[in-house]
């Protein structure tokens, strides 16, 4: 879809970052306190039971020189469903979704948000050259990563190390053209919306990105399941 021309990076004005927030009560705050440098629109999808969206609330009443929504909903959206409620919400010419663990800084997604000067898209990733990992994941996970990472290859012909990895930036044209389509709400999710955009010819980069992981994540073996199965449904529907 697009040139690669070089050109600089991109304005904060114009992107939106959007940030699925389910019952992160206990940790919302020290993600708040980073993203408060944030120039641009931030949107929080608040879909849990716990105090989240009552935090962030209070935060944005105490910083009213932040543009910060939080959008409620009394059922679980998953994470892929959360995500579309945000972009779909977002009114600026980029936008960008990351997870509330704390586990991408936000300079890390103004370096992605640069990058769509020349790229429909900008996914970090674990897995590539320059990559720095300031916690590792375990064997397991690790393992499990780079398995997933085969099964979307040979599913979908992806050709990227880390569809998994929470920080993602997109121009809003090349996700308008795909929004309307996708199915997923879990954690497949990613996968489809690279699918989709490959599909439609959009480019995306994959960029070395530092990461730090965070025991506490809400993958569980059931939603993993829940994963592959969803992938396998969106693979070969008819």
């Amino acid at each position: 879809m697009l040139d690669d021309t070089d050109g600089g990076g991109v304005s904060r004005a114009d992107c939106t970052l959007v940030i699925p927030a389910y019952n992160e009560e206990k940790r919302i705050q020290s993600l708040l306190r980073d993203i408060s440098g944030f120039a641009g629109d931030i949107v929080f999808v608040c879909d849990g039971t716990d105090a989240t969206a009552e935090i962030i609330g209070a935060f944005a009443a105490e910083h009213p020189s932040l543009s910060i929504r939080c959008l409620t909903f009394p059922a679980r959206l998953g994470k892929g469903g959360g995500v579309v409620a945000g972009m779909k919400a977002a009114a600026t010419d980029y936008v960008g979704y990351m997870d509330a663990d704390g586990s991408t800084a936000l300079s890390e997604m103004e370096r992605l948000f640069d990058r769509l000067a020349t790229a429909d898209g900008a996914i970090g990733s674990r897995w590539v050259t320059g990559s720095v990992l300031t916690v590792k994941q375990g064997f397991r996970r690790r393992a499990e990563s780079r398995l997933f990472n085969l099964l979307v290859r040979t599913l979908f012909g992806l050709d990227y190390r880390d569809t998994q990895c929470g920080a993602k930036t997109f121009r809003r044209v090349a996700l308008d053209t795909v929004l309307p389509s996708i199915r997923s709400t879990g954690f497949e999710f990613d996968v489809e919306l690279l699918w989709r955009l490959a599909q439609r010819g959009c480019r995306v980069v994959e960029v070395p990105i530092t990461w730090e992981n965070r025991d506490e994540s809400k993958v569980a073996t059931s939603d993993a399941k829940a994963m592959l199965m969803g992938m396998l449904r969106l693979r070969f529907a008819r």
